[in-house]
């Protein structure tokens, strides 16, 4: 009867050690089935999250791709140049390129009914672009702003030159106001995208009277930095806003003359009303440049 116990109790005892190996099993598997879902369900959350993340960039992409920044896509792909590199050169007052020469013809303070029209069929008929810094307040009547849109659509550059040019509101006592300037300049823009669309915006501004001649500008600088946009000046003009009134001739000697030894020219003209005498200089400034061997660029 002794022999038939201690068998009995050998034999519980190995079903209790196989039971016990049964449940630990179990345990692992639960603990491992339940681990590689959330491994799962952690490898699908980061998916979705990363494929979230593409789909984002590739809106984002797309969005980007529709807006049209200061001139039609063809146009500035193949005539414009980063106005910030040009912002550079200004602040720098270097104009070389190992003699590789680009003249960046620009018109403010328009668009004027009598002037900026004969002044787009010259470049048209010339075959080169311009950019034209536009003031919000010449543009009122419905003329005004199929002018500016034949501006744009013919391929020329556009730029801010604030809503008002109002100097006092600007600039009082010759100190910027920075506040004002901001707020004139979005003004300014809110009036171009409703004539050239809501997709419409420009990073290429040029500040009236120029950006040297105030106090105070360094707010500005910061602003435009942050901003990626570029402040414009000139190195190059014909004076059709200087001194006495001039005749085209004079104007023409004047652009040949402040554009000498210099591969890279910003050329400042005017387009508003008044401005008749820089009409009829065009033709020549152009040929001039052409003569030259300058390559015809646009701001953007």
């Amino acid at each position: 009867m002794g022999g038939i116990n201690i068998g009995y109790k050998k034999q519980n005892k190995k079903q209790l050690v196989e039971l016990i190996y049964i449940v630990l099993i179990s345990l692992l598997i639960l603990v491992g089935t339940n681990y590689m879902n959330d491994l799962y369900k952690t490898n699908v959350e980061e998916e979705k999250q990363s494929q979230m993340e593409v789909d984002k960039k590739i809106k984002a992409k797309k969005e980007e791709e529709t807006l049209i920044i200061g001139q039609k896509k063809e146009y500035s792909q193949k005539y414009g140049y980063d106005a910030r590199k040009i912002m550079k050169r200004i602040q720098t007052y270097n104009f070389s390129n190992d003699e590789k020469k680009m003249v960046f013809l620009t018109f403010d303070d328009g668009p004027s009914m009598t002037n900026t029209p004969k002044i787009l069929n010259i470049l048209r008929e010339n075959n080169v672009n311009a950019t034209f810094f536009i003031c919000g307040y010449s543009i009122r009547s419905d003329e005004e702003k199929a002018l500016l849109k034949r501006t744009f659509d013919e391929g020329n550059a556009i730029g801010n030159h604030t809503f008002s040019h109002d100097m006092k509101k600007l600039y009082p006592n010759g100190n910027l106001n920075i506040d004002a300037f901001i707020e004139d300049l979005n003004k300014n823009e809110e009036v171009m995208k409703e004539i050239l669309g809501e997709k419409f915006s420009t990073r290429v501004i040029r500040t009236p009277g120029g950006f040297y001649s105030w106090k105070n500008m360094k707010p500005l600088q910061t602003y435009l930095d942050k901003e990626k946009m570029a402040n414009i000046d000139w190195n190059a003009l014909n004076k059709d806003a200087e001194g006495n009134r001039k005749n085209s001739q004079q104007l023409v000697d004047a652009a040949i003359e402040t554009s000498k030894d210099k591969d890279i020219v910003i050329m400042l003209m005017h387009d508003t009303y008044g401005k008749e005498e820089t009409v009829k200089s065009l033709p020549d400034i152009i040929q001039y440049f052409k003569d030259n061997g300058y390559e015809f660029k646009t701001l953007r």
